[in-house]
């Protein structure tokens, strides 16, 4: 199989979705790895790493897209990728359509067959390929949000961790995840006071037996959100449905609950956000004022930290990479039921049921492409 992974093209992004060992495993296989020239830049690996590494230099995104079966990329197609793509092509990437009618309907479009590393689960629920970068955009939500409460930022000129003598911030975090926990971990050990809102109340005990004393832990219902939102400085916005739109926890009413100057961050934002009135920005304009409250909504957060955000990401796509080019998309989704719970679109048909029910499309069950047999080992431990 022809494997192409092109420069990501969307705005401040600078992870790559496949490394130098990447390219050494499946070359190893027999299959052929195009690189777009320059894709790994942003994360530190030349041209030469990946030649050496058995690749083929692309000198353009259009060769890539020319000649390769499967695209392996990190962020979903940019408007100016779409007329490159080819009917039957497969495209393995991060897609999250239920925040985005226009990017579901350009990919229907084009029939493309679409499958969304946020969506691959394992049988006991975990979503091991988006797992890494929620750890990081977790963390990172505590340190951008730290900075954003800094008074020349526009925030309240608050430091997350105070003095002696004087009162650390008080941190809410929606969501007892692993982008929850990460961020929980990471504001307690900055010294703040953290709030731990899930639904889960297992879930809340397993936080209160491994988190830090200064971490409270709450059940999440929309009385206990109103109680505690006047008292917090920052609030991060945690909460996922596997491949459905993010649910609004914080609506617009409730900002008036706020202390002026509050920050928000909204890691949930490329899910179509937890907070109603959270848009996307980007790292180079990552923040807006609503209603007195400062909101972050970078869609890509991991991107801006790619030397550590690629190689977490890689190492945990490239078992299901491998699969893929080795059984093709259909083998692999038949045999492996972790893969056929990632494939969103099939060309032209709609097989997610959550993308389906977002913009009221008709749902077409990936089984009806696939005729499911006994599974193949976990793609996590691949033979």
């Amino acid at each position: 199989m022809v494997i192409g992974t092109p420069k990501e093209v969307k705005e401040h992004e600078y992870r790559v979705g496949l490394v130098p060992v990447g390219v050494d495993a499946l070359r190893a296989m027999g299959h052929t790895v195009l690189v777009e020239a320059g894709a790994g830049q942003g994360t530190g690996i030349s041209d030469a790493e990946y030649a050496a590494a058995g690749a083929e230099l692309a000198p353009d995104v259009a060769t890539v897209y020319a000649r390769a079966e499967l695209i392996v990329k990190v962020k979903e197609p940019q408007p100016e990728e779409y007329n490159l793509l080819r009917a039957g092509q497969v495209l393995f990437t991060y897609f999250h359509f239920a925040a985005s009618r226009s990017l579901t309907e350009a990919m229907i479009a084009r029939h493309v067959v679409c499958i969304a590393y946020e969506t691959i689960q394992t049988a006991d629920g975990q979503l091991p390929l988006l797992t890494p970068m929620s750890e990081v955009a977790g963390r990172m939500a505590v340190q951008e949000g730290a900075k954003y409460l800094e008074r020349p930022m526009e925030g309240r000129g608050i430091l997350l961790s105070g003095v002696p003598g004087v009162q650390p911030a008080t941190v809410l975090v929606l969501g007892g995840g692993v982008v929850g926990t990460n961020a929980a971990r990471i504001a307690a050990g900055m010294g703040a006071n953290v709030l731990v809102m899930d639904i889960d109340v297992a879930r809340l005990r397993y936080l209160e037996d491994t988190l830090p004393p200064n971490v409270t832990t709450l059940m999440s219902n929309p009385h206990a959100i109103r109680a505690n939102l006047p008292a917090a400085d920052l609030v991060i916005g945690a909460a996922l449905i596997p491949g459905a739109k993010a649910p609004h926890l914080i609506t617009r009413d409730m900002l008036a609950l706020m202390k002026p100057r509050a920050v928000i961050v909204d890691v949930a934002v490329d899910q179509g956000g937890c907070v109603e009135t959270s848009q996307p920005t980007t790292h180079a304009d990552p923040v807006r004022l609503v209603e007195g409250v400062v909101h972050y909504g970078v869609t890509n957060m991991p991107g801006a930290v790619a030397g550590t955000s690629t190689y977490a990401l890689t190492n945990v796509t490239l078992p299901y990479v491998r699969l893929l080019a080795e059984h093709g998309w259909k083998e692999a989704a038949r045999t492996n039921p972790a893969i056929r719970r990632g494939v969103n679109i099939v060309e032209g048909r709609v097989t997610r049921r959550e993308v389906a029910t977002a913009w009221g499309l008709p749902h077409d069950p990936v089984e009806r492409h696939i005729e499911p047999t006994e599974p193949l080992p976990d793609a996590e431990t691949p033979t």
